[in-house]
């Protein structure tokens, strides 16, 4: 006899890094059939595949010390302060396990999903992404792929800015930009076939989405209705304000005009193997 699913309704997102997933994940926060944890990105499913180090007690402490810790009594809602410090106690318990995951959705009601966006997700092999599902009562994963030399050129811009090195933008010089870009820790998210491969080959039909954000972004509302449509929940009317608002912008810098190039060859095999999985690509990538 089968042991029981370890895990409820699990809705995973997995990315890909800078494709408009905190944007996405802003919006499905208000449906009321979704419950997010305190933290949109958990890594748990990393952390357990692949990188032990992603939920180390020192990363755990550092992240509770920054976003749950300061209080102001005249402006916080003590429900509120209440409510961060129950999580930020279960996410600093041991052992980082499957107890300890579901545990961070404990606060959850009537909500039929759990939701976990993490990009890292999208890295995760095959046989990990087989597991979870046979590890969930149902499972749910969505990919969100843009264009690759946009959101490349997003995710340099941003993890310059995060690591103190905005100043490299106008500085660098190709080879610079491309020795950067080519790191195993950027360049696996540009990586959209052999990601897309590694989850339909694990995944079961009804159990994976994938999108674009230049789609979803030409018609918010329809996009976010087609979600809800493979998630199986109701249609939530969401404020204009909620979809309109900009969200983990990276800072403003144009692209230089031969960034392209550095990786034109990449971008065009990545673009011939999403299309050999028979996806449509949206009119707006600028790659040819």
């Amino acid at each position: 006899m089968d042991a029981d699913p370890v895990f409820g309704h699990l809705f995973l997102s997995a990315g890909a890094m800078k494709a408009g997933t905190t944007w996405l994940y802003s919006v499905l926060d208000k449906h009321p059939s979704l419950f997010f944890s305190n933290e949109k990105e958990i890594h748990y499913f990393h952390y357990k595949y692949v990188d032990r180090s992603v939920l180390s007690d020192t990363r755990r402490l550092d992240n509770v010390k920054r976003r749950y810790l300061n209080i102001d009594p005249d402006r916080n809602f003590i429900g509120r302060v209440r409510n961060n410090l129950h999580w930020a106690a279960n996410y600093l318990d041991h052992p980082v396990d499957d107890f300890w995951y579901r545990n961070l959705f404990a606060l959850r009601r009537t909500q039929e999903y759990d939701c976990d966006f993490s990009n890292l997700y999208a890295l995760l092999p095959a046989d990990a992404w087989r597991k979870i599902q046979a590890d969930c009562t149902k499972l749910r994963v969505l990919y969100t792929l843009r264009d690759p030399v946009k959101r490349l050129w997003s995710h340099v811009r941003f993890h310059l800015q995060i690591t103190g090195q905005a100043e490299s933008l106008a500085q660098w010089r190709p080879a610079e930009f491309e020795k950067f870009a080519r790191q195993k820790f950027i360049w696996a998210n540009s990586e959209y076939g052999s990601c897309l491969r590694r989850m339909r080959g694990a995944l079961s039909d009804d159990a994976f989405k994938c999108i674009f954000f230049e789609d979803i972004h030409a018609d918010q509302r329809k996009g976010l209705s087609e979600i809800e449509q493979f998630l199986g929940v109701p249609n939530h009317r969401y404020p204009d304000e909620i979809l309109n608002k900009k969200v983990n912008a990276s800072v403003s810098h144009p692209m230089p005009d031969f960034f392209p190039e550095l990786f034109e060859a990449d971008f065009r095999r990545i673009r011939n193997e999403l299309e050999a999985e028979g996806l449509r690509i949206p009119q707006q990538w600028s790659v040819p």
